[in-house]
């Protein structure tokens, strides 16, 4: 798993939002301090306290020609501009090698709303809209769209997902995943997360103005998306560069679902991570767009953490353009990253809007050293700019530009992999619903020191996700303490995140009102949450992330927390794969024809494994189940997109060859594989076809499946730990285990004897 001192380079910018429908307009906007926020127009706010919002003016037709999603046409248009601009033909072969990172918060929540809103009224939802209502479907169909077929991912930490895909990018191209990535967020607007940041009391009654009025959020809706790519591509193909990406930081509060810690150490956790990862010091940096949302406990928190960090720095600016462009959820990150490249490169940084004279004369007396840049642009020539944003699930991310490039070492020690903890929840055959389905019980948190009334805040998804992690982390003999919290991350994989949650929180609010979404059930209705409670329960700190791409999501999850590592961003990691079965989810897979008679048996489960270098492993004395000898990923761009099984013989041949590869081993040396049927014919004699040219006849296929149900994350991640525990009870030497996921993406990972 060789590292490298690759460069990563920004060298396209798209931008859609409400205060423009290009980068260059919504700069300009913003510099004026031009605002998007109006009334809303989407749904009736009658009944509600508030009724501003930041709309895109575009349809969906104008977007993206009608054929799809409204935050996936977002994403379309933003990922179209980024790539013009970077001099992209994506009809040429040089798009085959485009990976593409999304965040997003609520997906395709639109589409739940109209496919509930039909299902209210007893007819038949669309199955477009069933299709497209998981995170999952985002990225790939965007890939898709512009032919790209490089790794694709979803990531769905809230509020935080558009940073974190920028920060992911970096990693992929530095771990020599690829040269070449679209990265960025995209979300819409919807009555699901207006209802619920109604419910929470969190929407501002008239347009937001951060560090200033904090009295809630403007929602907004939109898409940003930059081109990253390592210098050595850029120079090559003659691209134009904007700035140099230097490193990123992610973190976790581990304090509450909703709030920040208002200590806020978290985010000066996250910020340190970020400014070292970059090679620089606190007083290098001259500009940080802020998360600044507008909430009295997040700017409160906000501004704290940024006067302690930063105070013997005298020349910071700072602003929140949320106040012009609302709040965009997922990808708010994103979209602030753009604005924050155009900031450093032309040397003119937007102002946070809203304030009066008065205003003006309190923002002045607890600013201090920073100047919090308020109404008017300031015009500074800058050199080092950071992006920050916090959310949901205690979750941080930051990101550090520069427009001089920093000639760092960025080489990171080859190091060895373990798994050193194995956590299993798993579903058991249920005949009246022919599901599997895991047991649950109060009795089993109670052991391991779960109270009763945090239990009770957590849906089904989240339950199982604790479980597990619990599970690996006394498997492994991890205790979590102050001196080692920092150094723990999170990865969990996910296809369907809690979409029991969405559904049901949607569907009250279409029969009781917008006004009366439920405070209680929203914070669930992000996919972020199990992870976020996970963090919370616990006392893990370190690095978080939660990607929903599909079936192989949970080995996905391996290969991001072995990256994780790699980078030096954490010692251990928790990876992850989990999903739930409930009566929402077997309405969904039948009505889709995945489910039922002749068709795949629905499971539910979570599996975690404790991933961990080896001098932390050495250091504790752990058990060590199998040694990480390769993970890859590979997407494939050909076949009937429409069809929703996607295989690729071409995908999966490329992702286990990449993994023999990196493991420097033949074909030959490998017997065992833990594969991915699932009982649909198709997709089994599929498999073992590709197998077959590959390794012969002398490989013995194993299939999870058959004993829990296709349990999608959950049983990719169930593959690998199965896979770890016959390694270290003799059974094979090595092996590999492979998914895939209906984003056309082939995940494996290669384990060998410990």
């Amino acid at each position: 798993m060789p590292m490298n001192e690759k460069r990563c380079v920004i060298t396209g910018l798209g931008l859609v939002c409400a205060i423009g429908n290009d980068t260059d307009e919504c700069f300009e906007s913003a510099l004026t301090g031009k605002s998007g926020i109006a009334d809303v127009k989407s749904f009736d706010t009658s009944a509600c306290y508030s009724h501003k919002g930041a709309e895109v003016s575009s349809s969906n037709e104008q977007l993206a020609n009608g054929k799809y999603d409204r935050t996936t046409a977002l994403g379309i248009k933003a990922a179209g501009e980024a790539l013009a601009d970077a001099g992209i033909d994506t009809d040429s072969d040089g798009a085959s090698d485009i990976g593409v990172i999304l965040g997003s918060c609520i997906a395709g929540a639109a589409c739940v709303e109209k496919y509930y809103n039909a299902k209210v009224k007893g007819e038949k939802g669309d199955i477009d809209d069933l299709k497209a209502m998981p995170a999952s479907a985002i990225a790939g169909n965007v890939a898709d769209y512009y032919n790209a077929g490089g790794i694709t991912a979803n990531i769905v930490n809230a509020c935080a997902a558009g940073t974190l895909s920028v920060a992911m990018a970096i990693d992929l191209i530095r771990g020599g995943k690829g040269e070449i990535f679209l990265a960025g967020g995209c979300d819409s607007f919807s009555s699901l997360a207006y209802a619920g940041f109604h419910a929470l009391r969190a929407l501002a009654p008239s347009d937001c103005s951060p560090f200033n009025h904090s009295d809630g959020i403007t929602l907004g809706e939109g898409a940003g998306v930059l081109v990253v790519e390592s210098y050595e591509h850029a120079v090559k193909r003659g691209a134009k560069i904007y700035c140099d990406v230097l490193g990123s930081g992610v973190s976790s509060d581990a304090y509450h679902i909703t709030a920040p810690r208002p200590d806020g150490e978290g985010q000066m956790s996250v910020i340190t991570r970020a400014v070292k990862n970059s090679g620089l010091k606190f007083t290098d940096i001259d500009y940080v767009n802020a998360h600044g949302t507008g909430t009295a406990k997040n700017d409160e928190s906000e501004f704290l953490s940024l006067n302690t960090v930063f105070a013997d720095n005298k020349h910071l600016s700072v602003s929140s353009t949320k106040s012009m462009t609302g709040h965009c959820l997922g990808a708010a990150g994103a979209i602030e990253a753009v604005l924050t490249v155009k900031a450093l490169t032309e040397g003119k940084l937007p102002p946070t809007t809203g304030y009066s004279e008065e205003d003006l004369k309190v923002l002045a007396e607890k600013s201090g050293d920073i100047n919090f840049i308020a109404n008017k642009p300031l015009e500074k020539d800058i050199k080092y700019a950071m992006s920050n944003s916090f959310a949901f699930g205690g979750n941080n991310a930051s990101i550090v530009f520069a427009k001089d490039p920093n000639l760092l070492n960025l080489t990171c020690p080859k190091q060895e992999l373990y798994v050193t903890g194995v956590g299993i929840v798993s579903g058991e055959f249920n005949e009246e619903s022919k599901t599997y389905v895991a047991k649950l019980d109060t009795d089993t948190f109670k052991s391991y020191g779960v109270k009763s009334a945090f239990l009770r805040k957590l849906d089904r998804l989240s339950q199982l996700q604790l479980l597990s992690g619990l599970k690996a982390l006394e498997d492994a003999g991890v205790t979590v303490t102050p001196e080692n919290e920092g150094i723990i991350g999170i990865c969990i994989g996910t296809n369907d995140g809690p979409m029991t949650e969405i559904a049901n929180f949607q569907k009250g609010i279409i029969k009781d009102g917008i006004d009366k979404g439920s405070a209680f059930a929203f914070p669930n209705t992000v996919y972020n949450a199990a992870g976020g409670y996970l963090s919370i329960a616990t006392g893990i700190k370190g690095y978080n992330v939660t990607i929903a791409n599909g079936f192989q999501s949970g080995l996905q999850s391996v290969c991001a927390a072995a990256g994780a590592i790699m980078f030096g961003y954490e010692s251990i990691m928790l990876a992850s794969g989990t999903d739930e079965c409930t009566d929402i989810d077997e309405e969904m897979y039948s009505d889709l024809g995945m489910a039922g008679e002749g068709k795949m048996t629905l499971g539910e489960g979570s599996v975690t494994c404790v991933i961990e270098k080896d001098s932390s492993a050495t250091e504790r004395g752990a058990k060590r189940y199998a040694k990480i000898a390769g993970f890859s990923s590979a997407r494939d761009t050909s076949g009937n997109r429409s069809d929703n099984l996607r295989l690729s013989e071409a995908s999966l041949t490329k992702a286990v060859l990449n993994v023999l590869e990196e493991g420097g081993m033949k074909a030959s040396d490998v017997k065992c594989i833990y594969g991915f049927g699932n009982g649909i014919a198709e997709i089994d004699d599929f498999e073992m076809g590709v197998y077959k040219k590959i390794f012969g006849d002398d490989i013995e296929v194993k299939l999870v499946k058959k004993d829990f149900g296709e349990a999608r994350a959950a049983s990719s991640s169930m593959q690998f730990a199965m896979l770890a525990k016959d390694i270290y009870e003799g059974k094979f030497e090595s092996g590999i285990a492979v998914s895939y996921g209906t984003s056309a993406l082939y995940s494996a990972v290669l384990l060998t004897k410990a």
